[in-house]
């Protein structure tokens, strides 16, 4: 099947071509999908998107036109799908549901340690032979209070390494995980009571309507002062002004980020030798108590493989119209 591979990067391409072998024909492009690129995928059959990906209405209308019926996605989440367009126009759309909720759960608590112990900022001075200690003071994780917000895959990791660390949790979601309360003594509350009372608080829910914006500023005021935020879920669970504003009383004392909410152009390019547009990141980028990655924490060697042998796999179902465990269905 002829595949036409948007946003398609250098450190995933040989883990795609080796689960493809000879099977299907991968066209890598290297653009994301837009509207203007879309014409890209003329004389395929397939689409496979990342999360950068633009596939709203329009853009799927003009991909059924062009003769695209599959959409492959290399994530776990498809918030940038039309997905009730794609089946009013008969295409089918799989993704990859879990690759390695480690790699997640392990770099958003690498976050928090850099964060914490200002790991960045000691590096900085030693290149720069200062081998001063003044500022750098961190605090113990021990005997902190971990709010998790979405105890899924990937939060539930997260909260059995912060427990691990002698963290005591709490969290919000609405199908608690009753392993975590058994083995780990997590206490399920509301969000209200989570935002209260933790003094590190970290973001593992999916984006909808319900939790569009659910870090603003009416839920950053009932914060701890100080609070440690961390979100490696998605840029729109966060309004990203609202955390500015509270980085600036202090209220927020530290802020942990791996996706933003207008990420599409930015992450995953090299701007090393462009004047930055995108005032709000460039304002986050000036505070000391900041720490930004480019979406990088699902970026393991696991993570890749799993990701790649999924895209292909479910490539391989709809070429022969077998239904896929990874369809999304609504």
């Amino acid at each position: 099947m002829k595949t036409a591979v948007f946003s398609s990067h250098k450190f995933e391409r040989p883990f795609l071509e080796h689960s493809n072998g000879e099977k299907h024909e991968l066209l890598f492009i290297d653009a994301r999908l837009t509207k203007e690129t879309s014409v890209f995928a003329n004389g395929c059959t397939a689409v496979s998107l990342f999360v950068s990906d633009d596939a709203s209405e329009k853009v799927l209308t003009y991909l059924h036109g062009a003769g695209i019926r599959f959409i492959v996605l290399r994530s776990a989440g498809f918030n940038n799908v039309d997905i009730r367009k794609a089946k009013e126009l008969g295409m089918r759309v799989a993704r990859v549901p879990a690759y390695s909720p480690y790699a997640v759960a392990e770099h958003t608590v690498a976050l928090m340690l850099g964060l914490n112990r200002k790991l960045v900022r000691a590096h900085n001075r030693i290149t720069e032979g200062n081998f001063s200690l003044e500022g750098l003071t961190g605090f113990d994780m021990n005997g902190k209070v971990a709010g998790i917000l979405g105890t899924g895959k990937i939060g539930s990791i997260v909260a059995k390494i912060l427990s691990a660390f002698g963290c005591t949790l709490i969290g919000y979601d609405r199908y608690p995980n009753e392993e975590l309360v058994k083995n780990y003594g997590m206490k399920y509350t509301d969000f209200e009571t989570v935002c209260k009372n933790a003094d590190i608080i970290s973001l593992h829910t999916p984006l909808n309507d319900e939790t569009r914006y659910l870090i603003k500023r009416n839920s950053i005021d009932l914060m701890k002062p100080g609070v440690m935020l961390i979100n490696t879920s998605r840029g729109g669970l966060v309004n990203t002004k609202d955390v500015i504003a509270g980085l600036k009383t202090g209220k927020i004392g530290y802020f942990g980020m791996d996706v933003y909410e207008e990420e599409e152009g930015l992450f995953f390019e090299d701007h090393s030798e462009d004047i930055l547009q995108d005032d709000v990141i460039a304002r986050l980028m000036t505070f000391k108590n900041v720490l930004i990655t480019s979406h990088q924490a699902f970026l393991t060697k696991t993570a890749l493989e799993n990701i790649a042998d999924t895209t292909i796999h479910n490539l391989d179902n709809f070429e022969k119209n077998l239904d896929s465990p990874n369809e999304i269905i609504l």
